[in-house]
């Protein structure tokens, strides 16, 4: 417990000092956020708000993981900094979008083929890692009923893999409004950590989630409404992919229906949107969604547009 909550101020303290000058440097690059002509008018007041912000968290929880994690690498334990990289190239794959966005203005970045193979490659790279590791099994555990079974590897491989390129995707989607997404990871983070305090010697399983709920606390300082700075596609990303590995280095990858049931809520109004607009061909079953849309083309013709989902 005093690993968690030591991680937790570091990562804290950290991530506020990086966002102190991230920024104001952010503003100076005109990183700021592109808003949708067909969205809502009162988004409109969000265009220019810096975004890329989530740079300060990864920062501010990498360096804590690192530091504090430093005796455990020295006995060969690399759990912790597993999860981070993983979540890391997730968080690559969100700048890089976000960077295409800034550079060229526009509130679309990488192709939704282009996210799902970068995704899905690096979700079967970290599986496969953690399966050579030791620390992942092909048992299937229900939480709460204290119940597993054994399914053939290959298909536990492929189950995995779309889980957690879906809750990535989930989570992306959850970061629609100001202090959603880090909000509500936040919990989640603080879930886990209790977790690994509970499950792991020393509370090693425990620093990452510990640090990230650190990190995200202080990311709603600049991030609460109304928001001086977004965490773009690099935080969200991130955060999806932190959750995913936390959720199958835990060996329990059903937990995220409880844990995670925001996300999943999130995700199904936009399913319901989506199929709702076909089957009445251009009715809505919501105002909007959190990645969709439908108006009116100056002809009168209904159109719909939806941002990338795995679904």
């Amino acid at each position: 417990m005093t690993l968690s909550l030591i991680a937790a101020a570091v990562s804290f303290v950290l991530t506020l000092l990086i966002g102190r000058f991230l920024i104001p440097e952010l503003r100076k690059l005109k990183a700021g956020q592109e808003i949708r002509e067909d969205g809502p008018t009162w988004h409109k007041s969000k265009a220019g708000t810096p975004t890329m912000g989530g740079i300060m968290f990864i920062l501010g929880a990498g360096v804590t993981v690192f530091i504090l994690g430093w005796s455990f690498m020295l006995e060969g334990v690399f759990w912790h900094l597993y999860v981070y990289l993983f979540a890391l190239i997730f968080g690559l794959i969100g700048f890089v979008d976000d960077y295409r966005k800034v550079r060229q203005h526009q509130n679309e970045g990488l192709t939704a083929r282009q996210k799902f193979i970068l995704q899905l490659a690096a979700a079967v790279v970290f599986l496969v890692l953690m399966r050579y590791e030791g620390l992942l099994t092909n048992d299937l555990y229900i939480p709460f009923l204290n119940m597993s079974f054994t399914i053939n590897w290959i298909v536990y491989l492929i189950f995995a893999a779309f889980v957690i390129v879906g809750c990535v995707n989930a989570v992306n989607l959850t970061d629609g409004i100001d202090g959603l997404a880090a909000s509500v990871t936040f919990v989640v983070m603080a879930f886990f950590t209790v977790a690994g305090v509970l499950w792991s010697t020393y509370g090693i399983q425990a620093l990452f989630p510990a640090a990230m709920a650190g990190g995200l606390a202080a990311f709603f300082v600049y991030n609460h409404h109304p928001a001086k700075v977004f965490m773009g596609d690099t935080g969200s990303l991130f955060l999806g992919g932190a959750v995913a590995a936390l959720a199958f280095v835990f060996d329990m990858p059903l937990v995220l229906i409880p844990v995670g049931i925001i996300y999943i809520l999130e995700t199904l109004s936009d399913i319901i949107q989506v199929g709702y607009f076909k089957l009445t061909h251009g009715k809505r079953f919501f105002k909007m969604a959190p990645c969709t849309t439908t108006w009116s083309s100056p002809a009168g013709v209904r159109r719909s547009w939806w941002r990338y989902s795995p679904w």
